[in-house]
C-alpha cells in the first residue's frame, strides 16, 4: 500500500484550498484516501469546509461511473472504450457530413483543469472544425470579466492576493455569501475587522456573511446598479473624489460623473429600498480610510445588466482613487474551481489561449503556429453558453459535454432539457451519472482530481499544481485520453498528447505574449513556489503583457519572472495605461413583477452543496446537512399566503413551476423569495429563472425574475 502524503488542492470552489491526501487502510487489505491538513498553503492555511473534507467520498466506485455506457433500445448499457469512442466519433462525423461542422457543439466546464480546457478548445476548432464551443463558466463570472476588461483592459478576478484584504480599511462585499460559498475565506473578513477595518455587505438576504457586517444593505434584487450610482453621486456631492488620481490615471470621468449625478439619493432609495442615511453611511465608511476595496460576486453579475453593474462599482473605486494602489481595488470572487483558468485558454466561444481574442488576426496567427495549422482554418467566434444550448436540435444537432450539468444549472432549465432530448446525438464525459449524462447516447467515465495531475488557476490568478495521489480504477480514462482518441478517429492523429505536463508546455507557448501569459510558469515552479500568479512571461518583468507585469514584484533570480501578485500598481492594461470610466445608467430588470407574478425570486447556494449538486448530492454527510431544496420567504408573505413552516410551496414563473418546502425567516425581504439551485426534479430552481442575456457578457439573468408563490393543494405543512 502506498503510504506517501501527496500535497494537492480541493476539487471544488475557486479558493482551491490546499490539502494533503494520505492513503489509510480500509480494513479489507486495501486503502482509502484521507484528507489531512496542509497548513503551508497560504490561501486556506489548513482550513477546509465540509465539501473539501469529504471530497474523497467521490472516489468511491459506489457513487461514480466505472464503465462507458451506450444507449441501446432506449437504455444505457455498459460498453467497452473502443465501442463507446467509435460511437461518439460516428455521431459527430455524421452530423458534420450532413449539416456542416458548426452543427457540432462542445460544452465545457469551469472545473476542467487548464490542460483540459486548453485541449477542449483545440479539439473543437482543429479536430471538429466548429465554432460552437462555450462552457458553464459563462454563467459564473462573464459580466465581471467584461466589466474588468472595459475598465482595466484585463480580466483577472482578484488583481491582488487574498492576504491583502485584512490590510485594507473597508470592504464592500456585493452579492456574495462568502461564509457559505467558500467558508475558509471568511477568515480574511474576520481579520479585516480585527485589524480595525470595516465590512459592508450588500445582499437582499441577511446571510451568514451579512451577519458579520458592520453595515448590511438589503436592496431589492436587480437594483445593484442604481445603488452603486447613488453612492457615486454622494461621493461627488460630498467632495470625496480623488481629483489628482482621476486626472493622472483615468479617462472618461466627465461622462461617468454626469450619469451618476442623475441618480440622486432619494431616487435611489425608491428604486432599491436602501434608505438615504444608509447610503450616506456607506460612503463615509468607504471613503474615510486610506484604502478600500469593492468585491462582487454573482448577485450583481448574474443580471441582464451585469456588465454595467460591475462598471458602476468600478467607477466608485476609480473616483475615490481605490484601484491600482496598495490594499485597494475592485475584485470579483470567482465561483468555480477553475473558473478563472477555464476561460483563459480557449473553451470560451470568443477566445484563444492566453486570453486572446478569436477575431484578432495576430492572435490567430500566433496560436495557429503553435498548433501547426493554417490560421484561416480556425473558425470564428461562436454562440455563448445559453445561446448554444437554445440552438440544440435546430442549428446544433450533436453535442459533446465535458464536466457540466446544464439540465440543472442552466436558466430556463426545462427548456434546455427539452432541447437536449431533441439532439440527434449527445455524448457526456463526467465522473458521475449526472442528470445531463442520463440523457446521453454515450457516457464516458473520466478521472477526477485525486487521480490525475493538472493545473488550475484560483480566484487570485494564482496558477496551482494539483498532483495525482492515487491510481484511477480500472475502466476509467482521462479527458485528455478521450480527446486524443476522438481526434484520431476524426482524422487528426497528432497534436493531442495525453501527458498533462506536455499539454502545459504547449499551453505556455500558446499563451506567450497574451494577456494571460503563462509562458514563464513550469510544473517545477508551481511545486516549489506554492503557485505562481499570472501574468508570468518567460522574459523579465515589463514583458509583452502590457500591464507592467512585474509591478510591485521584484525580479526573480537570474531574470526569471516572479509572477504578478498585484496588478496595475504602475499602469493599467489599456493602450494608454489609464483606467477607463464607463458611463452607465440604471435600467429595470428584464422581467419586473406585475399583478400576475408579484414577487421576485433570487437564487443561490448553501454551504453543504456545490453548483448543480451532481457530486455533492452523492456524499452522505453533505446530504444530511442539506437534504433538499426549499423556498425561503418572509413571515409577512407567509401570513398572506397562509403558509406554515415546512409546507410545500409552489413557485411559478413564466417558464415553469417548482415545488419545495417553505422556510420562513425575517432574513429576507418581504417582496422576495429565495431558492438554492443544487437540485433537479420538482424543486429545480432553474426551471424558473430567466435566460434574458446581458448584451455584452451574454450572462443570463439568474438572480432575479418575477414569480408568484402558491400553496400546493392537498399537500399541507408539518
Amino acid at each position: 500500500m502506498q503510504t506517501s502524503v501527496t500535497p494537492t488542492h480541493c476539487p471544488y470552489c475557486a479558493l482551491q484550498c490546499g490539502m494533503n491526501l494520505t492513503p489509510v487502510p480500509d480494513g479489507d487489505g486495501g486503502s482509502v484516501v484521507e484528507v489531512t491538513e496542509r497548513s503551508d498553503f497560504p490561501v486556506n492555511r489548513g482550513a477546509l469546509c465540509g465539501k473539501g473534507r469529504t471530497a474523497p467520498a467521490l472516489l468511491s466506485s459506489r457513487v461514480r461511473l466505472t464503465s462507458p455506457l451506450i444507449r441501446t433500445d432506449g437504455e444505457l448499457r455498459p460498453a467497452g472504450w473502443d465501442e463507446a469512442l467509435d460511437r461518439i466519433a460516428e455521431g459527430l462525423s455524421r452530423t458534420r457530413t450532413e449539416h456542416g461542422p458548426d452543427a457540432c457543439g462542445v460544452f465545457g466546464g469551469g472545473g476542467l483543469t487548464n490542460e483540459k480546457a486548453y485541449t477542449l478548445g483545440k479539439f473543437a476548432r482543429v479536430a471538429l472544425g466548429t465554432s460552437q464551443i462555450d462552457y458553464n463558466g459563462r454563467f459564473c463570472m462573464s459580466s465581471a470579466a467584461a466589466g474588468g476588461i472595459k475598465a482595466f483592459g484585463l480580466d483577472r478576478g482578484l488583481p491582488f492576493p487574498l492576504e491583502d484584504i485584512p490590510r485594507t480599511g473597508c470592504v464592500i462585499l456585493v452579492g456574495s455569501n462568502l461564509a457559505e460559498t467558500m467558508p475558509p475565506a471568511l477568515r480574511y473578513l474576520t481579520e479585516l475587522k480585527e485589524n480595525g477595518g470595516t465590512l459592508i455587505v450588500i445582499d437582499p438576504r441577511r446571510t451568514r456573511t451579512a451577519e458579520q457586517a458592520d453595515l448590511h444593505l438589503a436592496p431589492r434584487p436587480g437594483t445593484d446598479l442604481a445603488l452603486a450610482l447613488g453612492l457615486l453621486h454622494l461621493v461627488v456631492a460630498q467632495g470625496r473624489t480623488d481629483e489628482a488620481y482621476i486626472r493622472e490615471r483615468t479617462s472618461g470621468w466627465e461622462e461617468a460623473r454626469a450619469a451618476a449625478m442623475a441618480h440622486w439619493p432619494e431616487y435611489v432609495e425608491r428604486i432599491t429600498g436602501v434608505s438615504v442615511p444608509q447610503l450616506r453611511e456607506t460612503v463615509r465608511m468607504f471613503c474615510e480610510p486610506e484604502s478600500a476595496m469593492v468585491l462582487t460576486a454573482r448577485g450583481p453579475e448574474q443580471q441582464s445588466k451585469g456588465t454595467d453593474t460591475v462598471g458602476a462599482w468600478i467607477n466608485l473605486c476609480l473616483a475615490t482613487g481605490r484601484a491600482g494602489r496598495p490594499f485597494s481595488g475592485y475584485g470579483c470572487l470567482t465561483g468555480q474551481g477553475n473558473g478563472q483558468g477555464g476561460r483563459e485558454h480557449g473553451q470560451k466561444a470568443d477566445q484563444l489561449p492566453g486570453y486572446r481574442k478569436l477575431d484578432d488576426p495576430a492572435a490567430r496567427r500566433h496560436v495557429a503556429e503553435v498548433w501547426g495549422v493554417d490560421p484561416d482554418s480556425l473558425p470564428g467566434p461562436g454562440r455563448s453558453a445559453y445561446e448554444l444550448l437554445d440552438a440544440m436540435g435546430t442549428d446544433i444537432r450533436s453535442l459533446l459535454v465535458m464536466a457540466s450539468n446544464p439540465v440543472v444549472s442552466a436558466p430556463r432549465a426545462a427548456h434546455v432539457e427539452e432541447r437536449l432530448r431533441s439532439l440527434d446525438f449527445l455524448a457526456v464525459a463526467d465522473v458521475v451519472l449526472s442528470e445531463t449524462a442520463a440523457l446521453a447516447d454515450v457516457v464516458l467515465p473520466v478521472t477526477q482530481w485525486a487521480e490525475e495531475t493538472g493545473t488550475t488557476t484560483n480566484l487570485e490568478g494564482r496558477v496551482l499544481l494539483r498532483k495525482q495521489a492515487i491510481t484511477p480504477p480500472e475502466g476509467i480514462r482521462s479527458d485528455l485520453y478521450v480527446m486524443r482518441e476522438l481526434a484520431a478517429r476524426l482524422g487528426v492523429e497528432k497534436g493531442f498528447p495525453t501527458d498533462p505536463e506536455e499539454v502545459f508546455e504547449e499551453l505556455r507557448r500558446a499563451s506567450a505574449g497574451g494577456a494571460a501569459d503563462y509562458s514563464g510558469i513550469t510544473y517545477r515552479r508551481l511545486a516549489e513556489e506554492n503557485g505562481v500568479f499570472w501574468p508570468c512571461p518567460a522574459d523579465e518583468p515589463g514583458g509583452p503583457t502590457g500591464v507592467a507585469a512585474g509591478a510591485g514584484t521584484p525580479a526573480g533570480a537570474g531574470g526569471v519572472h516572479p509572477g504578478t501578485p498585484r496588478l496595475f500598481l504602475d499602469r493599467f492594461a489599456t493602450p494608454d495605461g489609464r483606467a477607463r470610466f464607463v458611463a452607465v445608467n440604471h435600467r429595470p430588470l428584464a422581467e419586473e413583477p406585475d399583478e400576475e407574478y408579484p414577487v421576485l425570486l433570487t437564487t443561490g447556494r448553501v454551504v453543504s452543496q456545490y453548483q448543480s449538486g451532481a457530486q455533492t448530492r452523492r456524499v452522505d454527510e453533505l446530504n444530511a446537512a442539506a437534504p433538499g431544496p426549499f423556498v425561503e420567504l418572509h413571515p409577512r408573505l407567509a401570513e398572506r399566503l397562509g403558509v406554515v413552516e415546512g409546507e410545500p410551496l409552489a413557485v411559478v414563473s413564466r417558464r415553469g413551476r417548482a415545488v419545495a418546502p417553505a422556510r420562513i425567516t425575517t432574513a429576507i425581504r418581504a417582496d422576495t423569495v429565495f431558492m438554492p439551485f443544487h437540485w433537479p426534479g420538482e424543486g429545480r430552481a432553474n426551471t424558473l429563472t430567466n435566460p434574458a442575456l446581458d448584451p455584452v457578457s451574454r450572462m443570463p439573468e439568474f438572480k432575479a425574475c418575477a414569480v408568484r408563490v402558491e400553496r400546493v393543494a392537498g399537500r399541507g405543512g408539518r
